[in-house]
């Protein structure tokens, strides 16, 4: 993978709060020309550094104002079990993000809901499918103070 210059890092900082900006404008924000700025955009795709683009919607526009975080700790852990729980979340519509983490739980996962009713459906279900009797702890959002996809661009 090629290096990431103070250039490349401009683009990528660019890029990542305002995905449908022109080439043009990119090239001139970051002191390009239009070839030169779009080739490192190719580049950087190519090398998977820029892995996509996606519109930010509006959770409650559509309906899913409930924000909740749940730490699920599993009876017993193994790899296999490990690799079942994951292919049953990755499988989970409201379920946005799923991490396995160290500590005193073992996943952490975020979702997005119309509300408890379809949070305690949910719970339900993620429970229900895991290999291993589980116990789990929830935390519903009260205010969102940030939310964020932008990474911070080394200066």
């Amino acid at each position: 993978m090629h290096e990431l210059d103070r250039t490349d890092r401009k683009i990528l900082d660019i890029l990542q709060r305002e995905g449908r900006i022109s080439m043009t404008e990119l090239a001139d924000r970051v002191g390009l020309s239009a070839s030169p700025c779009s080739e490192r955009v190719r580049r950087m795709e190519r090398e998977k550094v820029i892995t996509g683009y996606h519109a930010h919607l509006s959770p409650t526009a559509l309906g899913k104002s409930l924000l909740v975080f749940v730490e699920i700790k599993l009876a017993s852990k193994s790899g296999e079990i490990f690799d079942k729980v994951r292919m049953e979340l990755l499988h989970v519509p409201d379920v946005l993000e799923c991490h396995l983490v160290s500590g005193n739980f073992d996943y952490l996962v975020k979702a997005r809901l119309g509300g408890m009713r379809e949070y305690r459906r949910l719970l339900g279900d993620i429970l229900k499918k895991l290999p291993v009797a589980a116990e789990s702890h929830s935390y519903v959002v009260m205010e969102e103070v940030k939310e964020s996809l932008a990474l911070p661009m080394d200066r």
